[in-house]
């Protein structure tokens, strides 16, 4: 019953949204999230491709903030802002970082790490609230999203702690090592081998970690592994006592149509207002 409860729930927000009208906002594009003194040093495809876009809802003020990641296997895709989520009461980051071939390991994991850390500073500016900080992506931006998010060498050398992050949403995340990653070190397992070492979001699991949410497709059509290792994630953070762990399947949805799924952005919505008490 409480699972038919909150399925209703969840359709019965999703159904709102569709019914809500559009909600005024303020866009600035192309921001640098690099400092200056690292932009001197930078190469022209670092300047061109670390650049972020904010939206907000016009007078936004102390509201909640989601960095996004997107997808594309660490080797194609562009910056972008969550279409399901522009109707909401949110500040939204859309985040563009360095690709391969052109990047390097680990370029595409400082470029996340500055990007939230630019994000930490700046989006007071924008009506955020640096207390309220969400980080989320979709496939390989759920890959960046767990590995900036649990893995603190990343923003340590910004002087953040993890913990300052309010929440982590990955949608259909890799959270084993990223199959790019094997390829682009040379690892000798195949591309569907379980692998977790440092380079996994699962290596670095902790009951301090900041409250997460993983969502993905259906296990029949899914990315080979990628349900599975995602519930072991849950598992193990459950198991470990940590205080806020979310594990949504979604019947139907295949990798690819998880970026456009309705009722897995209600849940981050959702999850949004339950870390922020509301």
């Amino acid at each position: 019953m409480k699972h038919i409860a909150c399925t209703f729930a969840v359709l019965l927000l999703t159904i709102s949204w569709g019914l809500a009208k559009e909600t005024a906002r303020t866009e600035q594009r192309d921001i640098s999230y690099y400092s200056e003194a690292a932009l001197a040093e930078a190469d022209e495809y670092q300047k061109s491709q670390c650049k972020l876009d904010v939206s907000s809802p016009t007078d936004a003020k102390d509201l909640p903030v989601v960095v996004w990641f997107h997808g594309g296997g660490l080797s194609a895709g562009k910056k972008e802002i969550p279409k399901l989520l522009r109707n909401e009461p949110l500040v939204l980051v859309g985040v563009g970082y360095r690709l391969t071939p052109q990047a390097k390991f680990p370029d595409f994991l400082n470029d996340a790490a500055a990007a939230v850390a630019w994000t930490f500073a700046n989006v007071e500016k924008f009506g955020g609230d640096p207390k309220k900080i969400f980080v989320g992506g979709n496939s390989a931006g759920g890959y960046l999203t767990g590995m900036v998010g649990l893995d603190p060498r990343w923003l340590k050398s910004y002087d953040i702690d993890r913990s300052r992050i309010a929440g982590l949403m990955l949608l259909t995340g890799q959270v084993s090592t990223h199959f790019h990653v094997r390829e682009i070190l040379k690892y000798p397992q195949g591309k569907y081998a379980p692998l977790v070492d440092e380079n996994s979001p699962l290596f670095h699991l902790a009951k301090t970690a900041p409250p997460i949410l993983l969502t993905v497709g259906d296990r029949k059509i899914e990315w080979p592994g990628r349900v599975e290792e995602n519930a072991w994630m849950a598992a193990c953070l459950k198991a470990m006592k940590h205080p806020h762990v979310e594990f949504y399947e979604h019947p139907g949805f295949d990798h690819g149509q998880m970026g456009g799924c309705a009722e897995a952005f209600a849940e981050m919505r959702r999850f949004i207002d339950t870390v922020c008490g509301k």
